[in-house]
């Protein structure tokens, strides 16, 4: 493992959905950590994860979050949890990209 990266040499990664690309920070058997740029008007599907919790810090931008049947719109500095087999998706639905820091936890 690194204990030093510099993300600014890291290339953006294409991400499995449009819309979405991404630098792997850390990268283990138990979670991880990226960081994610979601272009203006994209949108993750709703999902959920039998085995990890997800979390993600929003960076910049204002992505919207629906968590279960709760639906928030973030803004810089806030975090949010999407608990282990809890539906989730993230959305933005701005002309503006988001950057995040998204990560999970495998239990």
């Amino acid at each position: 493992m690194e204990n030093y990266k510099k993300t600014n040499s890291l290339k953006w990664e294409t991400g499995k959905v449009k819309g979405f690309k991404g630098k792997g920070l850390i990268d283990h058997s138990n979670g991880g950590l990226k960081l994610v740029k979601v272009n203006p008007f994209a949108t993750y599907p709703s999902h959920i994860h039998p085995d990890k919790t997800e979390y993600v810090y929003v960076l910049d931008g204002n992505p919207k979050m629906t968590i279960g049947d709760d639906i928030f719109t973030g803004e810089k500095g806030d975090f949010f949890i999407f608990p282990k087999s809890t539906t989730h998706s993230i959305d933005n639905p701005f002309d503006k990209e988001c950057t995040l820091l998204v990560g999970a936890i495998k239990e």
